[in-house]
């Protein structure tokens, strides 16, 4: 039976998920280690490397999407490395949009991680190398439990903003129904295709989610002190 003119596909929702879910876990792996870099290190050419994070910020998304197909696209190195190891190229696959979303939101995380872990205590870090902890062990031990509020709650803003990306995705992964059609892409389609219910709908889940995201992004953002004080 074909579909009625007011049915909403989920797939759509479910591959946002997806490809949210495994942006968030490269941005906050990658993403926490150039903001240790950016924040703890000092190297030539640190100025540059951090011009380099925040381009995606003020570039045009049709921009980022024509240097990604450049670099991800069959032609370049990348691309046919990929195709050789997987049998299929990365263009225009649900993994071009898992690529598309860390670009997204991998350059505010780092941002807004460089801040966090900037207002860590130094002075607990140089107690705990004075007494032998190797600098791997004092991040593992000392800094990443100092910021793990503020870097919870970045973890979900940038899930938040991985599912949103339209621009970038469009480009390199296309709108594929059924295989790379994520949610924003799906809104944009059903806005043209009529499709108003569907539009409706999704605009609706898409608006109670970023909602709760926020919310729990505040919720984790919340001092310990003024949490207990609260309660």
């Amino acid at each position: 039976m074909p579909a009625s003119p007011n049915s909403v596909d989920w797939f759509p929702l479910w591959l946002s998920l997806r490809v949210a879910a495994l942006a968030t876990i490269i941005v906050v792996t990658l993403g926490t280690l150039c903001a240790y870099l950016l924040s703890h290190k000092q190297f030539r050419g640190k100025d540059f490397f951090d011009s380099l994070v925040t381009l995606p910020l003020v570039l045009p998304p049709t921009v980022l999407g024509y240097y990604l197909l450049v670099v991800i696209g069959r032609a370049s190195p990348l691309g046919r490395f990929y195709e050789w190891m997987t049998g299929s190229p990365l263009v225009f696959t649900w993994q071009a949009a898992v690529v598309a979303a860390v670009i997204h939101s991998a350059p505010i995380y780092i941002k807004a991680a460089r801040a966090v872990l900037e207002s860590v205590d130094y002075r607990f870090e140089w107690a705990a190398q004075s007494l032998g902890a190797s600098e791997l062990r004092t991040f593992w031990r000392v800094t990443l439990p100092l910021a793990r509020r503020g870097l919870s709650s970045l973890a979900t803003l940038a899930f938040a903003r991985s599912l949103g990306d339209f621009g970038v995705t469009i480009m390199v992964a296309g709108n594929i129904p059924g295989r790379t059609q994520t949610l924003s892409v799906a809104i944009y389609d059903a806005v043209e295709s009529g499709n108003g219910h569907a539009a409706r709908v999704l605009v609706s889940v898409v608006s109670v989610g970023a909602l709760l995201l926020l919310w729990a992004a505040a919720y984790f953002s919340r001092s310990p002190r003024l949490s207990t004080s609260a309660g």
